[in-house]
């Protein structure tokens, strides 16, 4: 008896939130809103009395906001007057849809069905951005093309598969694009940039790899030479790399010496338990601290041209390397040195990293500063 009484209150206070929070968003005139939920409660109770109330009022306020609106829209002369009303006429055949789930209160609230007119400003909208599409491309420039091919792109929201969209935006797509080609590296001085790893790719192959993969423009392609070539892509964009300079560092010490000296017990003599002479004596040692640096370069050259081969910008690209490690050394007397003597003079000493992996390190900064840079500018110039 006890869990049937708890079931009927539990019951009474979720009906009770449902009314108030359709009430407290009808109060706040966010009419479409109270209209979806009190009709979504009433799907549950539709005899309740104060949704009911809430959903009427709610529906009749937010009718008379969409068709002010849409009067307003019919009156205007901007072209895209259709897609504002379109997305009007959505709104209100969403609430229709919402009470019509509702058979008990769709036959007290009697909503309009606006199915019709919203097909009417679909139409009307996928046609008036397919004329605006046809008339940018009567400009013929790489702008007016990029904006035909947006609004046949726009067309596929109210028409979606629509074949003539389709293939207009191909047709204008290919006016529209830069297409980017980079040239094979230049190798000079019998560097071959390349070699810093077995099954690496060469940088050029990496940094078209790179821009393909993180365009940041879907105006701009990039392609290598062989694929443009192969593809038969028109070149609007030509870039070439050449290292300016390269120069895989040798090893350089830098020392200095310093001597050391330490008073140590060298002779000890016991006379009896509580009577101990010790003698002392100071050695000495010289340590030797040796820094050994290597310091690696490289500068790339990057050249952008025009379909006509006129340069039109260009930029290059540093790296460095630097390794370094410490170590020291002794002549004398060992008892001479002090602790952390000690540790430099038994640590091991470390061997700067291969010419690969110095390559390797250089390359990888190289190539991401370029993508960013490039990819920078053709998504300004393009």
């Amino acid at each position: 008896m006890k869990l049937k009484l708890y079931t009927v209150l539990f019951s009474g206070v979720v009906l009770l939130l449902a009314c108030k929070s359709a009430g407290k968003l009808y109060q706040k005139g966010r009419y479409d809103e109270a209209v979806e939920l009190a009709a979504k409660k009433l799907q549950k109770d539709p005899g309740d009395p104060k949704l009911l109330a809430t959903l009427r009022n709610a529906y009749t306020y937010a009718v008379n906001d969409h068709e002010s609106r849409i009067r307003s829209h019919s009156e205007s002369n901007n072209e895209l007057k259709w897609e504002w009303m379109y997305y009007e006429y959505i709104s209100l055949q969403k609430m229709y849809e919402a009470i019509h789930r509702v058979p008990g209160v769709f036959s007290i609230v009697l909503p309009e069905d606006y199915s019709s007119s919203l097909v009417t400003s679909r139409e009307k909208a996928g046609d008036t951005r397919y004329e605006r599409g046809l008339a940018f491309m009567q400009h013929s420039t790489k702008q007016s093309y990029r904006d035909a091919y947006r609004e046949f792109q726009a067309v596929l929201n109210f028409r979606p598969g629509d074949r003539e969209a389709i293939l207009k935006m191909n047709e204008v797509f290919e006016y529209a694009v830069t297409n980017v080609v980079i040239v094979p590296m230049q190798q000079e001085g019998g560097f071959v940039y390349s070699a810093y790893g077995p099954g690496q790719t060469n940088l050029d192959d990496r940094l078209i790899s790179q821009l393909q993969n993180n365009s940041g423009n879907d105006f701009v392609r990039y392609y290598s030479a062989w694929d443009a070539r192969s593809r038969r892509i028109r070149v609007d964009r030509e870039v070439s790399l050449q290292f300016s300079g390269m120069d895989i560092g040798r090893t350089h010490d830098e020392r200095s010496s310093r001597k050391v000296s330490r008073d140590v017990l060298v002779k000890e003599t016991v006379y009896r338990p509580d009577s101990v002479v010790r003698e002392y004596a100071k050695v000495y040692a010289t340590v030797t601290s040796t820094r050994r640096v290597m310091r690696s370069d490289a500068t790339l050259q990057v050249t952008v041209r025009d379909e006509n081969g006129r340069r039109v910008w260009n930029d290059h690209y540093g790296a460095s390397h630097n390794w370094s490690t410490e170590f020291s050394s002794f002549t004398g007397d060992e008892r001479a040195l002090g602790e952390e003597d000690k540790q430099r003079v038994n640590r091991r000493r470390d061997f700067p990293p291969s010419d690969n992996d110095i390559l390797k390190c250089m390359l990888d900064e190289i190539s991401n500063n370029a993508m960013y840079s490039l990819r920078s500018y053709f998504n300004r110039n393009s």
